[in-house]
């Protein structure tokens, strides 16, 4: 099983000859699944060239702050939220102190201060270097800003002393970067959710729909797969690929899905309603392409109510753990919480999907997290990163509700 199937990880590489190593670090992220974006501090390029790594990472290695070619494709806050770990290896004493101060003078420190996921460092120095006290006090500072640390080891160093602070060894890295993602949490529980959109048939080639992607839904499905759960995906119509352990029920319709969901959620422990369901539907949908006679005249539609799914489902007894999405356009938060009350639902995620930066087909997002009087937000960020935190939340008021 590759331990970090999907996950993003922006290397950072820092000055020093364990430089050199990150190559191999590269290869074996990737071994596990990691798609791997590399920045590096201007010292390191004197250790190890740019070119090295972005040929093994196989995308371009970023490497200057202010660079108007990487600002307009990858800049260093897209990089931030793009990234599932930001990974420092091999951290130098001197990134280390600057990390700890909190400087933003060069891309890798400004890539970090703009992270909402987590940062791990992986420090490599001399061993007095490693075992002087300002060093030791600017890793207390990291770790009390819930910075992760890994290693260092104790060994021959390339200056020829001995002692605490080589690399660690790079499987013992791999496994450690592996282990800062949630997992586990969910195993036994059986996890449904819908995604995308659904289309109403109007006539056999025109429907109603929306703009929903479905990224926000097949986050999650991943999300919940990493965190050990049984997950079924009911998706309508996408362009994704849906998770390989996930089961996918493709559906079309509102009725196909609201079918669906009910015979999933029967003995489902969470039930996810992320997919942007049509309200309605047309009475009569025509078995002929309407044709068009060029009269002027109007086409009118009549429509009617479609199931509501997540209503449904909150609605059945002894059902699963219900968690709705309000895709809302004003009063984002006094909609969500009335849809909350009104459906009986245990959690609602508030969506603004009038801001083009985190709507429909956005990578990234913003969203509220409430359920019972608590309230959490979420700031903008990728998708794949708000669907782990919110399985996280879930998981901490799943035994709660379910005893």
């Amino acid at each position: 099983m590759n331990l970090l199937a999907g996950k993003r990880i922006l290397l950072g590489v820092t000055g020093g000859i364990a430089a050199y190593k990150s190559a191999e670090l590269i290869r074996r992220l990737q071994d596990q699944g990691a798609d791997v974006h590399v920045a590096m501090t201007n010292a390191a390029t004197e250790f190890i060239t740019p070119l090295t790594l972005q040929a093994l990472s196989g995308h371009p290695v970023h490497l200057d702050l202010l660079d108007t070619e990487t600002e307009s494709v990858m800049g260093h806050i897209e990089l931030a939220r793009w990234a599932d770990l930001i990974l420092i290896a091999p951290a130098s004493a001197n990134f280390i102190a600057r990390l700890a101060q909190g400087h933003g003078d060069d891309l890798l420190s400004t890539i970090c201060l703009a992270a909402q996921c987590q940062v791990a460092v992986a420090p490599a120095m001399n061993q007095g270097m490693w075992a002087n006290q300002a060093t030791q006090l600017n890793v207390s500072a990291l770790i009390a800003q819930q910075i992760t640390i890994f290693g260092p080891s104790e060994g021959l160093q390339a200056c020829g002393e001995v002692g605490e602070g080589r690399l660690l060894d790079i499987a013992g890295i791999v496994d450690l970067t592996a282990a800062t993602f949630p997992n586990e949490r969910l195993r036994g529980r059986k996890v449904v959710i819908t995604a995308g959109p659904t289309r109403e048939a109007i006539d056999p080639v025109r429907y109603i729909s929306n703009h929903s992607s479905g990224k926000q839904g097949y986050a999650l499905a991943e999300a919940a797969i990493e965190a050990g759960a049984e997950v079924i995906l009911i998706s309508g119509p996408t362009s994704l690929t849906p998770p390989e352990r996930a089961r996918l029920i493709p559906v079309t319709s509102a009725r196909e899905m609201h079918t669906a969901a009910m015979q999933e959620a029967t003995d489902a422990d969470i039930f996810i309603g992320v997919a942007a369901v049509a309200d309605f539907r047309p009475i009569e949908a025509s078995d002929q392409k309407i044709k068009k006679d060029n009269t002027g005249e109007r086409l009118t539609l009549t429509l009617e109510e479609n199931p509501d799914i997540i209503a449904a489902v909150a609605g059945l007894n002894d059902g699963p753990y219900t968690v709705g999405f309000a895709a809302e356009t004003s009063h984002v938060i006094d909609h969500a919480r009335r849809k909350l009350t009104r459906k009986k639902l245990n959690m609602i995620i508030a969506n603004d999907v009038m801001d083009q930066n985190i709507g429909f087909n956005s990578d990234q997002n913003e969203t509220t997290i409430i359920w019972g009087s608590q309230e959490q937000t979420l700031p903008i960020a990728s998708k794949r990163t708000i669907a782990t935190k919110i399985v996280g939340t879930i998981a901490d008021a799943l035994p709660e509700a379910r005893q």
